[in-house]
């Protein structure tokens, strides 16, 4: 697709948007009397749903002035977007950490800074990993709702009495290569697979030393990356492709009793916080423990890596009563609701403050070490950066060539960066205003 038909595709989608979110209008916003109403659109539904309108009713019942109405809406990215375009956004957007940079390069967030320094909430009450993901590029345009962070999830049956867990990536491989069971050409077991679950692909070089992007420069097939995925390919040798494929055909969904780890066809897994509510849910005799995910021999420097991310609250461009929103926004980060609403979720908090109780009384009993992790300066989150969506998108494809065997991590990550380089330099340039010299250009 070119530019112009994107152009031409965004004007639509602009013009549809504003249609269809003024027709909404009526019926989404339903004044109260003498009250300020602030329209609340939520990505979740069900139960963590019901767990922030708990959170809701709470500030509703703190003040007479406001009242917010929340919505769970699905496909709420794409439909905040398109409604700041049209000029009717909801008040409050809870979006994913990982749309904040798009959303605020489109024009499409507001910038919260003089609102939090009004309310009085300041960067050093906030983990700092999180504070930078929700400063994309130095704004600040969101703060959290529930936070993350990730560990390595171990069934402790498969240890040995008095066996340590895996300090080492090289450890973990022994460990894999001890336990792990193939008979007749067919996986039964297996200690650990990089590709399960699969959802931080993008990201195995950072425990190498790589990144993904070095200032204004991408660095997608740096030699730390490489290697990386090289580790990645010796797992898909190591069972064999198309053994691997069958062995992970036969996995339920990730929220299932068939969720390989929770049926136990898969020993350890890198896992978020949120695992304690589902094994809690999928399999209550399971016994596990959550350990640091290990790093490679020569890379312990890197202390206390780890994936952190957040679940977020933005205020769009052109919402009717920012002030009222921010202030519904101002109470969620209050410790006490903060806390309440993290330990519902089975989260850690993101405040540098927590209480004991918070510790004591969650649901996880491991969550010393999530929060531990995610205060580690060594934690790590997606590269805050427009195109995102399109780097994931070709980690994804390098990932699975490489399992595959079809390209050599070399191979497919070069191919990666060439089609990565030209779509970032265009963004650059048509989104962000940025001139590129004719050397920045060249690949």
């Amino acid at each position: 697709m070119n530019i112009r038909t994107i152009a031409i595709t965004a004007a639509a989608l602009g013009l549809l948007g504003y249609l269809v979110y003024r027709s909404e209008d009526a019926t989404t916003r339903k004044p109260v009397a003498n009250k300020v109403t602030v329209l609340y659109w939520e990505k979740w539904t069900g139960d963590e749903a019901m767990k922030m309108r708990r959170i809701v009713n709470n500030f509703n019942a703190s003040q007479d002035h406001i009242y917010v109405k929340m919505l769970s809406i699905s496909g709420v990215a794409d439909k905040t977007l398109l409604a700041a375009s049209g000029g009717n956004p909801p008040d409050v957007a809870g979006l994913w950490d990982t749309q904040m940079t798009q959303f605020k390069d489109a024009g499409a967030l507001t910038d919260l800074a003089p609102l939090a320094k009004e309310f009085g909430i300041k960067e050093e009450d906030y983990i700092p990993g999180y504070w930078k993901l929700m400063s994309p590029g130095g704004t600040l345009v969101a703060f959290p709702t529930t936070p993350a962070s990730t560990a390595l999830h171990i069934n402790k049956k498969f240890l040995k009495p008095g066996e340590v867990p895996p300090q080492t990536l090289e450890e973990l491989d022994a460990f894999t290569d001890r336990i792990s069971k193939v008979k007749d050409g067919k996986v039964e077991l297996a200690g650990f697979m990089p590709a399960e679950p699969g959802w931080w692909n993008w990201g195995w070089g950072y425990w190498f030393g790589g990144k993904l992007i070095d200032g204004d420069k991408l660095t997608i097939n740096s030699p730390e990356n490489i290697r990386a995925f090289e580790w990645v390919l010796s797992y898909s040798k190591r069972f064999g492709v198309r053994e691997t494929q069958n062995f992970q055909s036969g996995f339920g969904n990730f929220s299932s009793p068939q969720n390989p780890f929770m049926s136990e066809k898969v020993v350890s897994v890198m896992q978020g916080v949120w695992m304690a509510n589902f094994i809690d849910l999928y399999n209550k005799k399971l016994p596990w423990i959550a350990v640091p995910f290990p790093l490679p021999k020569d890379q312990q420097h890197l202390k206390g890596m780890n994936f952190i991310a957040m679940d977020t609250l933005v205020i769009p461009t052109g919402a009717k009563h920012k002030r009222e929103a921010f202030e519904f926004i101002a109470f969620v980060q209050r410790q006490d609701q903060m806390e309440l609403l993290c330990s519902s979720h089975g989260k850690n908090s993101p405040l540098v403050k927590v209480t004991d109780k918070f510790f004591n009384t969650h649901l996880n009993p491991y969550i010393r070490l999530f929060d531990e992790l995610a205060r580690s300066p060594n934690a790590a989150y997606i590269p805050q950066i427009g195109i995102w969506p399109q780097m994931d998108s070709e980690l994804k494809n390098a990932f699975t060539e490489i399992n595959l065997g079809t390209k050599t991590p070399k191979e497919a990550l070069d191919a990666a960066q060439a089609r990565l380089d030209p779509q970032w330099r265009r963004y650059q340039q048509q989104v962000m205003g940025r001139s590129i010299t004719t050397a920045e250009a060249k690949p």
